[in-house]
């Protein structure tokens, strides 16, 4: 990972957190991927490979129903401290401007925390509906996204993003009720 600062033309803003430096500590940040205007975010620090943009984060007890309309998963929501979403546009924009990684990082009421990788992550324009690219998986336990689970729903790589008032999943009703 790169440690040095690298700053757009438009602001001065990193482009995500992998351009701040690895000593810096994990918290509230702004950045400014390639076409979007500034964006507040939390950059993890602390985990394996450092300088990682959070783009949601949804604890057990959030008050967040994430029952939200397109709109509002478009733009973002929440509050980068606590539970939040940074919006599917300025997820686009993130992942538009290099090539990616994600990881997902689950922790049960017991705090035992588990997490899933995949080496290509991006997600594709509003024009396209949103449809989420993933590479290999890498990880504990089994591949939720990429492998269909009887009793945990469909593959979601390649799928297109669906809200409450935009259904464009293949289930046989619209799958953000449950």
């Amino acid at each position: 990972m790169d440690s040095r600062y690298y700053s757009n033309d438009k602001g001065g803003f990193p482009a995500d957190c992998s351009h701040l430096n690895s000593s810096s500590p994990s918290g509230v940040y702004v950045i400014q991927p390639a076409g979007s205007p500034p964006r507040v975010v939390w950059c993890d620090m602390d985990t394996e490979g450092k300088g990682w943009t959070v783009i949601q984060r949804n604890s057990h007890d959030t008050e967040v129903t994430w029952k939200e309309s397109w709109t509002t998963y478009k733009h973002g929501f929440g509050n980068v401290r606590a539970d939040y979403w940074l919006g599917t546009k300025y997820l686009h924009l993130l992942t538009q401007q290099n090539t990616y990684k994600v990881r997902f990082v689950m922790q049960n009421k017991s705090n035992v925390t588990h997490y899933a990788e995949y080496d290509i992550f991006s997600v594709e324009s509003e024009a396209s509906g949103y449809p989420l690219r993933l590479g290999r998986f890498f990880g504990e336990g089994e591949d939720y996204l990429m492998t269909y689970h009887t009793k945990h729903g469909g593959i979601h790589d390649n799928m297109k993003f669906s809200t409450r008032d935009r259904d464009q999943d293949q289930a046989s009703g619209n799958c953000t009720n449950s």
